[in-house]
């Protein structure tokens, strides 16, 4: 005879069991879900430290779920990725980020620091011997677009070297792999551009000529952000992902050789998504890939690695920005930085 009571017994009793490992399920993948996290990088030597960081699986052994990352042909294009809500953490350049925080209104943190300068002149040598030799106005210039890192070392050049502002108007605003390009086809006599593209330039014959370390002292150059909503969700996942980042930092000067053979992998299979359809029809995408000198050049003399943010430089960044136009107007430099983590 069969029992109905135990029967409804152990109904209840699954059903209750099954209620417990569903919301207990629920939860892990929600805990998963809090970690998921969308990187985007600049497509430059700048974002070196999270080249490594991916190549060596750090983000996953610090229970980071990357879904995605993207990479952008600079820091203008991460800004607009950011605003259209493309990404939960960037290594950008710190003047496109003001400029996302100020102009599109995303509310970002900076989290940690990647490093300092990273930008600089180059010319035709056989042409531009002196600073001064650029208020010819035979003399074509090229510059990133307004308000990237390359712009504001630019203007910062322009106003240590008094020179003649008229130089404004025969501005080229292009990308950086353009200005590469164009200074190689002699389209360009000069151009202001971020690592690694000057170093590139240097690898081809052409002269740096000025430096962000020859204008601009202690100049910050690139920052790791976080979206507001990353840090109210999961600050655990942002301190993680600060820690990837500086141990990324501290591999660039304990391991250089393996840290630029990395960085120039990434770099070259990116580079191959990223520039335009064009550039490999005319077959000239070999001109706007790295090599392991370009590399090495860029990571150990044109930029200064550190973790480390001075917020009065970023403060002073911020100022510059009001000052050119770049941004309607300058705010306090704590209201995108949160730097709890960086010495944790």
């Amino acid at each position: 005879m069969i029992d109905t009571k135990s029967i409804n017994f152990f109904r209840k009793t699954n059903v209750f069991i099954f209620m417990i490992a569903l919301l207990f399920t629920q939860n892990i993948l929600k805990a998963n879900d809090s970690t998921k996290i969308n990187i985007a990088v600049e497509f430059v030597t700048h974002a070196a430290s999270a080249h490594i960081a991916k190549s060596k699986g750090w983000y996953k052994e610090a229970g980071l779920n990357v879904k995605a990352f993207d990479s952008y042909v600079n820091g203008m294009a991460l800004g607009a990725a950011l605003s259209r809500g493309e990404a939960d953490a960037a290594y950008i350049c710190l003047s496109p980020a003001i400029n996302a925080y100020a102009n599109a209104r995303v509310p970002l943190k900076i989290v940690s620091g990647l490093h300092l300068y990273g930008y600089s002149l180059v010319v035709n040598p056989d042409k531009i011997k002196k600073v001064e030799d650029l208020n010819n106005a035979n003399f074509n210039i090229g510059v990133v677009r307004e308000g990237s890192g390359a712009d504001g070392m630019f203007n910062m050049m322009v106003e240590k070297y008094n020179l003649d502002r008229s130089i404004y108007k025969r501005v080229k605003r292009m990308s950086p792999a353009h200005l590469l390009l164009a200074l190689k086809n002699g389209q360009l006599d000069a151009a202001a551009m971020p690592e690694q593209y000057p170093s590139m330039a240097q690898e081809a014959g052409f002269k740096e000529l000025v430096s962000a370390k020859d204008v601009w002292p202690e100049m910050e150059g690139s920052v790791l952000i976080v979206t507001q909503e990353l840090l109210d969700r999961n600050p655990q996942a942002v301190k993680k992902l600060v820690q990837v980042t500086k141990k990324g930092i501290n591999f660039i000067y304990s391991n250089p050789k393996e840290a630029v053979t990395i960085v120039n992998k990434h770099l070259n299979i990116e580079g191959q998504k990223l520039y335009p359809g064009h550039l490999k029809k005319k077959g000239k995408i070999e001109e706007v890939l790295t090599t392991e000198n370009s590399v090495r050049n860029s990571l150990y003399n044109k930029l200064v690695n550190t973790h480390e943010i001075d917020p009065e430089m970023i403060q002073e960044a911020i100022d510059n920005l009001a000052r050119w136009g770049n941004i309607k107007k300058s705010f306090p430099a704590n209201e995108i930085l949160d730097l709890r983590f960086i010495n944790e």
